[in-house]
């Protein structure tokens, strides 16, 4: 059966490398480093796709071309029944977590993620799995600094991360896609393990 991995973010380049788009970068990584194939436009479901093997299970990795609120009109078109969403992660920013860290979930709620919402929605559940990267400040006395008010929230998601957050993104992104590996491979369990350990 097919493991489904979608990145979530906004489509375009004025969202490239946005703290909202981390998710897509990272599953655009993972293709690279499995050596899937070049992404594709797919008209029908509005996403860009890419597929590969990875210990012989098939992957397909789907990058929504919708805006991040309507990602679930996207992924509902591979993802069809409760067996497929169980085998199906979503790699998303995360506004309760700091920027380097990862969390990973599964068949929990969107934690007021639209995106994750959306597909909540589309696939009339919540059992898939979620790989959560940290978006937000630190305090100097390492404090979650997190922005509060609609319109700061969405100035800091559609923002870019400064060159030291960079920095402590890398080991979060190297992370995060040794999760999908062990996601794809040994399944939730053992990648829940490796993800959620300090």
């Amino acid at each position: 059966m097919t493991t489904f991995i979608v990145g979530l973010g906004n489509p375009g380049h004025q969202y490239e490398n946005s703290r909202h788009n981390v998710g897509r970068e990272v599953a655009k990584e993972f293709a690279v480093q499995e050596k899937c194939t070049d992404f594709v436009y797919q008209k029908k479901s509005n996403a860009q796709i890419s597929a590969g093997t990875l210990q012989n299970v098939p992957v397909k990795i789907v990058l929504p071309d919708t805006m991040m609120n309507n990602s679930g009109k996207s992924v509902m078109q591979f993802v069809r029944s409760k067996n497929a969403a169980r085998k199906t992660v979503v790699v998303r920013d995360d506004l309760d977590l700091p920027v380097g860290a990862i969390k990973m979930s599964f068949g929990r709620g969107s934690g007021g993620h639209k995106g994750v919402e959306s597909i909540m929605g589309a696939l009339k559940t919540k059992d898939f799995a979620q790989i959560k990267i940290g978006i937000s400040s630190i305090t100097p006395k390492g404090k979650l600094r997190k922005p509060k008010g609609n319109e700061k929230v969405i100035s800091h998601v559609l923002g870019k991360f400064s060159p030291k957050e960079r920095e402590y993104l890398a080991g979060a992104r190297t992370r995060a896609r040794k999760v999908l590996s062990l996601f794809v491979s040994d399944g939730i369990e053992k990648a829940m393990q490796f993800a959620n350990s300090k």
